[in-house]
């Protein structure tokens, strides 16, 4: 059985390897990236329809809720009714 065989053992190899410190830092030069304006704006754009397509385009939750209101005889009255009307009217700016 050889158990050795250059002589040196790899434990003491790695023990005797010089170590570097951690805090060193590495100093490029100063190379900088400038984005345009038409970039950024193209980027935004692609991200807000990034956004629109993954949005639904009904919230069937909501649809749900208003659908059972209706149902109840009890809350199509004036101040509901009035009340719709003005959201409606300044909405448009009326």
């Amino acid at each position: 059985m050889i158990d050795k065989i250059s002589g040196i053992s790899p434990v003491n190899n790695l023990q005797n390897t010089p170590k570097t410190g951690a805090s060193k830092s590495v100093k490029t030069g100063s190379d900088e990236i400038h984005i345009s304006d038409e970039a950024k704006r193209l980027s935004e754009e692609f991200y807000l329809s990034q956004v629109a397509d993954e949005t639904p385009d009904v919230r069937s939750e909501l649809v749900e809720q208003v659908r059972q209101k209706i149902q109840d005889p009890n809350y199509l009255n004036d101040a509901n009714l009035s009340a719709t009307a003005d959201k409606i009217l300044a909405a448009y700016g009326f």
